[in-house]
């Protein structure tokens, strides 16, 4: 069963992740957010409870 050797898939797992980690990621990591955090403070909204009309 050729899908059992692992020689081939290991070398280009190892590629893979070497490449993603060495060279893709520093890249996507060094674009900045278009959503900065804000500083404000969370205001939450005032919310009026359902007048039930059997209570």
């Amino acid at each position: 069963m050729p899908q059992l050797n692992p020689n081939p898939w290991f070398f280009i797992l190892l590629m893979s992740w070497t490449a993603f980690s060495l060279i893709i990621q520093p890249k996507l990591l060094s674009f900045t957010t278009t959503n900065p955090p804000s500083t404000k403070p969370k205001v939450t909204p005032k919310t009026t409870p359902w007048a039930w009309p059997w209570t």
